[in-house]
């Protein structure tokens, strides 16, 4: 059974994007629904930015934004009303890093490193993702330096579309 934590984590960070359909309010969308999880707050969110797909090319530019939570969810816990939420707005899952209305993922959640089961952490795709890592340090300027000794987001500006 997973329980509810005794305590809040402060440092959990979710990205969404969405490459099908109205991206930008499909993003506004899973904000307001991640919102009313019980358990989490949102307490830092980046600007959103437009960005080429990553894994599978050829397909329409994502709008990505990251937000920053305070949850009392464990993270299995938390993941399963992630994608509770991408049901809500008609993602279906046809081809791994195709086009979709709505994606969200965990990318840190706090200091917790685990595998397997049904969240990695850190998310295993976090550092091949510039953006993410920027839009992290838009929120949080010392959370990279704190979680990875010093490795901060890339210097590239990310994949933009």
């Amino acid at each position: 059974m997973i329980r509810e934590r005794s305590t809040a984590e402060d440092n959990v960070f979710v990205s969404l994007g969405s490459n099908l359909g109205d991206r930008w309010s499909y993003v506004r969308l899973a904000r307001i629904l991640i919102s009313s999880i019980e358990g989490v707050r949102i307490t830092g969110i980046s600007a959103p930015r437009k960005t080429k797909a990553v894994g599978l090319t050829g397909q329409p530019c994502f709008v990505n934004q990251v937000l920053r939570l305070t949850c009392t969810l464990g993270p299995e816990r938390l993941m399963r009303s992630l994608l509770k939420t991408e049901m809500r707005l008609g993602r279906r899952r046809r081809v791994r890093w195709g086009p979709r209305t709505i994606d969200l993922d965990i990318l840190y959640y706090g200091g917790i490193e685990q595998g397997g089961g049904l969240v990695t952490l850190p998310h295993p795709e976090v550092r091949n993702r510039p953006f993410f890592l920027e839009m992290i340090t838009e929120i949080d300027p010392e959370f990279l330096s704190r979680r990875h000794g010093g490795g901060g987001a890339a210097a590239n500006g990310g994949h933009p579309c």
